[in-house]
């Protein structure tokens, strides 16, 4: 166990000392007196962090025990880390990915554009740790909801669970989906740290619906475990598929939701209308 540590320990040590030394000094404010290594300095490092010079050495020297999420936080702060090397810092530093963090920026890449296109018949969107759905594809707009006629604000799964009659009346069972969503919403809300963000959505709703300020008081926390999803289509009648979902590389605050056809019946119903 003692090797253990000390292995992670050095590890971490290494990858700080690694990212450091790839800083301008000058960039970032620090005199550009002559240096014996290049980047900054251990001091210069906790200064930007907010925290002990003693106890970030320490971190370096593979000392002190494992670090707290907050002083991770602060690191990859003043190393300025991507999303990526501040996971990776947190794997070396506590054994595990960072916690959610919600983003307000919502650009899609044309690459995750076009793996959503790609999963036709398949429905698919992408959504924020808020519930916001901010890209999807062909099959979405036919068996979901066509998220483009709805203004940006307006494009998120609560409030169409709640608010939308179609919603209401596709779910076999809405009072039971409806209630999983709810606990599921703000397990992801929390997580991501956003119930600030949610505040107002969640006060309408209260407003506007009866039945979501009842769900919303009973403080129900779980995952989204409704796999199979069985859906009344005006068009394509009933419909049956199972909801996966997947991390985005790079966007811990986003999720790829896919839906696939149960059937093959079910994907032959989908494909039709898409090339009507």
């Amino acid at each position: 166990m003692i090797g253990n540590e000390a292995t992670t320990g050095g590890l971490l040590g290494t990858y700080l000392k690694d990212r450091r030394a790839k800083l301008d000094p000058v960039a970032l404010g620090f005199t550009p007196q002559r240096r014996r290594t290049p980047g900054l300095r251990r001091e210069e490092v906790a200064q930007r962090a907010h925290i002990s010079p003693t106890w970030y050495t320490w971190l370096e020297q593979g000392r002190g025990g494992a670090p707290s999420a907050d002083v991770l936080n602060r690191i990859a702060r003043a190393l300025m880390l991507t999303d990526v090397e501040r996971e990776h810092l947190f794997l070396l530093g506590l054994g595990r990915p960072p916690e959610v963090q919600y983003r307000k920026d919502q650009d899609v890449t044309p690459r995750l554009q076009r793996v959503l296109d790609a999963l036709n018949p398949s429905p698919a969107i992408i959504k924020t740790a808020i519930w916001d759905v901010i890209a999807w594809n062909r099959a979405a707009t036919i068996v979901l909801k066509d998220y483009s006629t709805l203004p940006p604000d307006q494009r998120n799964m609560l409030r169409h669970i709640f608010l939308s009659p179609t919603a209401r009346e596709a779910h076999h069972e809405w009072q039971s989906v409806a209630r999983s969503v709810v606990a599921a919403f703000r397990a992801d809300a929390a997580r991501a740290g956003a119930m600030a963000e949610v505040k107002a959505m969640v006060d309408e709703l209260c407003l506007l619906s009866p039945e979501f300020k009842t769900m919303w008081r009973d403080n129900d926390v779980h995952n989204n475990t409704a796999v199979v999803k069985h859906l009344r289509h005006p068009v394509l009648g009933p419909i049956s598929v199972e909801m996966s979902t997947f991390s985005v590389d790079g966007r811990s605050d986003l999720n790829m939701l896919v839906f696939n056809p149960v059937t093959a019946t079910d994907a032959e119903k989908i494909t039709t209308m898409i090339g009507r």
